[in-house]
């Protein structure tokens, strides 16, 4: 029953921070529709569409995380019941192969903000640099909250394989 606790508590905390991608995706969205009723130069008018489709791009991912992590939430009893070491193998695999998925997102986010701010040093429309900007304030968005989530699964991962180390000593 532990192992069912310890994975029902991992996953209420990604369900919490899956919402912050769509909390930081309103404030884009309200930044849109700031520029658009405010925004008077050229540079703020271009910062219109950037920031509205930053804001979607978050809200399509922070809901799509949520939903996933809410089905997972409500089919964790179902499943350890059904065969807890079934799911307790699952889970390690799937925790695995989500670290594996963030080695790849700390590699690749940080490259394209670099090739972001290049484009701004040698790109200097204001439509070109709107873009770029809105680029890497959502990609380092999408740093904060997949680092947390890292930091998570990491732990998490740790705590199933000490809930292994516990069942092999109750052998």
């Amino acid at each position: 029953m532990e192992l069912l606790k310890l994975a029902t508590e991992w996953a209420k905390s990604e369900v919490f921070s899956t919402r912050f991608f769509i909390l930081f995706s309103i404030g884009f969205l309200f930044a849109s529709v700031g520029f658009w009723q405010l925004g008077k130069t050229d540079l703020a008018k271009a910062y219109i569409i950037p920031t509205l489709v930053a804001g979607i791009l978050l809200l399509i991912i922070g809901s799509g995380l949520n939903y996933t992590n809410i089905q997972r939430v409500k089919q964790f009893e179902k499943h350890y019941n059904e065969d807890a070491s079934a799911f307790y193998q699952s889970e390690i695999e799937r925790s695995e192969s989500t670290l594996k998925e963030y080695t790849v997102v700390f590699k690749v986010i940080p490259i394209l903000i670099i090739i972001a701010a290049l484009i701004m040093l040698f790109v200097n429309t204001p439509t070109s640099r709107a873009i770029c900007i809105t680029a890497i304030a959502m990609l380092i968005v999408i740093l904060l909250v997949d680092g947390t989530a890292h930091s998570r699964i990491e732990n998490y991962y740790k705590e199933l394989k000490l809930v292994d180390i516990q069942n092999e000593i109750k052998k």
